[in-house]
């Protein structure tokens, strides 16, 4: 094992699973890069999340490997032992990936004691959690993944020696200056093109991004309001409306551009991927959306978006955004039920907090505010 404070030389940062998480995990890269200057920062990531991060100079390697099943362990930490890292930062909290670094024989090994997996940890950090009352699949408390991130980047550097930033005392709370960040390459923006030409449009054609889908199904605002919302968009805005989906979501999708008539167009229909959404976002007017990871390119893009939430607590995907040019927040979020105590959790309230307990007219004047102080996107 390394010396206590030994400045980590070689570092292997274990990535979120999740599309959103894997953003919001994008400050904590930087405070990395900012303060581990001349180290080799590495990433280990699920192979389909591997375009997430192209173009951004966050990380000097990207391993795309994360095997599941009782050898994928195993089957990492042979890819990952040539490396020879001598650090490996966890923002995963799986019981496989503290295994894997432990195999790969990783001498330093940092992460949350979630899931039985301390005795792995050579460095384990404590989770925050509710009172004991709480039902033990709800015993963590609502840190914003953002700052859950940054914590234990900021656990690390004090491990290394260094005195990490200020955090704010409240663990609810993000630092001041922070911003998620992402950057779309060059063959990127070549493949949003292509797909805007099979969709119709011109490069330059102004529309917005509608994301009906969600991993779970009490998630999704109701398509039909979508698909109205699509309608509404293209006739009071002259907008083109892309209704995006992951592979799974395409006859969600389908759905909504049924509904919505010509003007709305279906993503996963014209072969949509990570790199080319990401360019698609990017120059979008608005997006509004569901609870999913699409909401966080919007944000790291500073594209306009309306975010609606149901019974998924708000909080545990708190984020930095971009103010508008008139300096107003550039995401409404819009609760099923906002007069929900802070002691509880929307996760809890399943009824209570029905997601299509938002109406229409919420979300269309949500959108209305924000296309009000927008510009074109470049």
């Amino acid at each position: 094992m390394p010396p206590a404070t030994a400045t980590p030389l070689r570092l292997l940062v274990v990535l979120p699973s999740w599309l959103g998480d894997v953003v919001m995990a994008t400050p904590a890269l930087r405070l990395l890069r900012d303060r581990l200057r001349g180290s080799f920062i590495a990433g280990l990531v699920r192979p389909e999340m591997s375009a997430v991060l192209a173009g951004t100079d966050l990380l000097d390697e990207l391993h795309a490997d994360r095997k599941g099943g009782v050898m994928g362990p195993k089957h990492v930490a042979a890819r990952l032992r040539p490396r020879r890292y001598d650090s490996a930062l966890l923002l995963t909290n799986s019981f496989s990936s503290a295994l894997a670094a432990r195999v790969a024989g990783i001498p330093r090994r940092i992460g949350y004691d979630r899931d039985a997996r301390g005795l792995l940890l050579t460095h384990p950090i404590r989770a925050l959690e509710r009172d004991g009352s709480t039902p033990l699949h709800r015993r963590w408390a609502p840190v914003p993944a953002v700052r859950y991130y940054l914590d234990a980047a900021c656990e690390l550097l004090r491990c290394a020696g260094f005195d990490p930033p200020a955090m704010p005392d409240d663990p609810a709370v993000l630092p001041e200056g922070i911003a998620l960040e992402l950057a779309t390459t060059p063959e990127e923006e070549r493949a949003a093109d292509a797909l805007l030409a099979r969709a119709g449009l011109r490069c330059d054609a102004p529309f917005a991004v509608l994301n009906p889908g969600g991993n779970d199904p009490a998630k999704r605002w109701p398509a039909v309001r979508f698909a109205r919302l699509a309608e509404h968009l293209a006739g009071a805005h002259d907008l083109a409306v892309l209704v995006n989906g992951s592979p799974s979501e395409r006859d969600l999708a389908a759905e909504v551009c049924r509904d919505a008539g010509p003007r709305a167009v279906s993503l996963p229909e014209l072969g949509v991927g990570i790199g080319s959404l990401k360019a698609i976002v990017r120059r979008a007017r608005l997006m509004v959306t569901n609870d999913t990871g699409p909401r966080h390119l919007a944000a790291a893009f500073g594209t306009p978006l309306v975010s609606l939430f149901g019974p998924t607590d708000h909080r545990w995907t708190t984020i930095p955004t971009r103010p508008l040019p008139n300096g107003e927040p550039s995401e409404a979020i819009l609760l099923a039920d906002p007069t929900l105590p802070t002691s509880e959790l929307a996760n809890d309230h399943a009824d209570r907090c029905r997601i299509d307990r938002i109406g229409f007219d919420a979300v269309r004047e949500a959108s209305e505010r924000l296309l009000a102080h927008n510009v074109p996107r470049p």
